[in-house]
């Protein structure tokens, strides 16, 4: 098996896929580590569900995220190979999602108080771990250019929380 670590970033810099290399407290590292750290807060929420739909919705959501932040750890060149990207499709079923949670609980009507349950404290990290790198990425989007699909599945996630 191959070693983890390269050695390549020991100098303060990462590689982009697509080849070019880029700060590591960059803006665009920031970026796509914040969106892994939503993925993996997403993941402790979805260990809390019992085998089922939700649990594999929530697992097609974390899919999409590995998607997205492939994009944003991608240079231009790297962005023009990428074969897969969220798209208006994975808005609309975050959408659906929402639809049917607020189906099951009714319309919101007051701000929820986190940790009601185990279960809901961790998807309610999860969504400001989720808001957090929405923040990062319209920060990003200020100086480098961000699809307009990748931060509104984030803003649909965040309300999805």
């Amino acid at each position: 098996m191959p070693a983890v670590y390269t050695r390549t970033g020991d100098k303060g810099d990462t590689g982009l896929f697509g080849g070019s290399r880029v700060a590591k407290q960059g803006l665009r590292v920031e970026a796509y580590g914040s969106v892994d750290e939503a993925n993996a807060e997403l993941g402790r929420a979805k260990a809390t569900l019992p085998p089922g739909e939700w649990r594999v919705r929530v697992h097609g959501i974390q899919q999409r995220l590995f998607v997205l932040a492939a994009e944003l750890a991608s240079d231009e060149r790297g962005a023009q190979i990428l074969a897969d990207r969220v798209d208006d499709e994975d808005v609309t079923a975050l959408e659906h999602l929402i639809d049917d949670c607020l189906a099951i609980t009714g319309p919101q009507t007051e701000f929820v108080v986190p940790g009601r349950d185990e279960r809901s404290g961790c998807f309610h990290v999860a969504r400001t771990v989720v808001r957090r790198a929405e923040r990062r990425v319209l920060t990003l989007s200020e100086v480098e250019p961000v699809r307009s699909e990748v931060i509104r599945y984030l803003r649909r996630l965040c309300d999805a929380g």
